[in-house]
């Protein structure tokens, strides 16, 4: 059990940490923008900025891992995160926009690590569950933003926040030297190599996977105009609080880590792919309620609308990333599982940008209207792809 629970721990830790920094400047750019002269909205570009830098990280990852070790390229990842966000406290523009790449760099080996090392300790029927339960970091890293960022910057301003966020994740580096030893494996190899342009030749080739790495990158762009714009979407169009709009924040990503379990537990027992579909038909329906909600809305049907849409955006991702596990040839999981974080940052990177212009140039009704509408199509598209069986692998 140890053999399981250990890296299962260990790498929801480092995720978690991550995620912290990616969502930190988000929930505090209403501050922020206030003091650098430039429009919150702009988070979108920043946010895009990180996951580009992200998707192409991933891609190329897997060789760093098998050469230096998966905890090795985690400690490097969250020192690169602290290091973007001591930059970010500098409070000029240029910094900010080197700050999200740096987070970006931290980002994009993250889960291509994990999944190395996970791959070789846990058994393939609990595949679903066990990315699920590291997948919590996620929302956890981000609920830890929502509620923990908005109260350190009323006690210490956005750039005091951010150096004590930095501050953690370097100490996160430093604990993780302690497990480096135990958890740095050698996965034998089979099949043809590893590299970049093998994994994504084999991953569009599969039947399966290519459309589950497009899917997600749909259901990414849902997720993260959820996640990221959410705090400013509560903010200017409802009239809620920075601190309230966090809370609600805060929650949704608690509630989604409970329905990320419940899914990881379902997706080892029913097809995963049709899973993934059924949960994109109930972000669907989330993004439209969400988009339908105004200055008038009684608190409580916004707190619902928000909880129960966040709830599902979140809750995919470790079911989506067992499946590329379990389809990957064995020791070419981390170069699989670096197509598909390619792909689902692809979403980060092309989504918020684009939901924010049509915010700008419409409404956010109809930003939400479009996410609705692109999600169930990659939710169709997943169904129509279960009816084939996939290839051996």
């Amino acid at each position: 059990m140890k053999r399981v629970i250990v890296p299962v721990a260990t790498m929801l830790v480092v995720q978690a940490m991550v995620s912290l920094s990616v969502l930190s400047l988000s929930v505090m750019m209403p501050a922020v923008a206030s003091d650098l002269g430039i429009d919150p909205k702009l988070v979108g570009v920043f946010t895009a900025i990180t996951y580009a830098v992200a998707a192409s990280v991933a891609l190329a990852s897997a060789a760093p891992i098998l050469r230096l070790g998966a905890v090795r390229v985690c400690q490097g990842a969250l020192l690169m995160a602290a290091g973007g966000l001591a930059l970010n406290a500098s409070a000029t523009v240029m910094a900010t926009v080197i700050a999200v790449a740096f987070i970006g760099v931290a980002q994009g080996p993250i889960n291509p690590a994990s999944t190395h090392i996970l791959t070789q300790r846990v058994p393939r029927e609990w595949y679903s569950f066990v990315f699920s339960v590291k997948q919590t970091g996620v929302p956890l890293g981000f609920a830890l933003a929502g509620i923990v960022m908005p109260l350190m910057l009323n006690e210490l301003g956005w750039r005091g926040a951010t150096l004590v966020a930095a501050a953690a994740l370097a100490l996160a580096a430093l604990g993780l030297e302690a497990l480096r030893p135990s958890l740095d494996v050698k996965a034998p190899l089979s099949g043809p190599s590893p590299g970049v342009w093998n994994s994504v030749r084999f991953v569009m080739a599969h039947d399966q996977l290519r459309v589950l790495g497009w899917s997600a990158l749909v259901y990414v762009i849902a997720q993260h105009t959820f996640t990221f714009y959410l705090v400013t979407y509560l903010y200017q169009h409802c009239d809620l609080s920075i601190v309230r709009a966090g809370f609600l924040l805060f929650v949704s990503q608690m509630v989604g880590t409970a329905v990320r379990l419940v899914l990881g537990g379902l997706g080892d027992r029913i097809p995963r792919i049709l899973l993934l579909a059924g949960v994109g038909v109930a972000m669907a329906l989330g993004a439209i309620a969400t988009g339908l909600l105004g200055p008038h809305s009684p608190p409580w049907l916004i707190a619902g609308v928000v909880v129960a849409y966040g709830a599902v955006a979140i809750s995919w991702n470790g079911v989506s990333m067992a499946e590329f596990a379990h389809l990957s040839p064995p020791g070419q999981a981390a170069a699989v599982s670096g197509v598909q974080t390619a792909l689902a940052f692809s979403g980060a990177v092309i989504g918020p940008p684009l939901f924010g212009l049509i915010a700008v140039v419409a409404d956010y009704r109809a930003a939400f209207f479009v996410v609705a509408a692109c999600v169930m199509v990659a939710a169709v598209w997943q169904v129509t792809a279960a009816r084939r069986p996939p290839p051996s692998t």
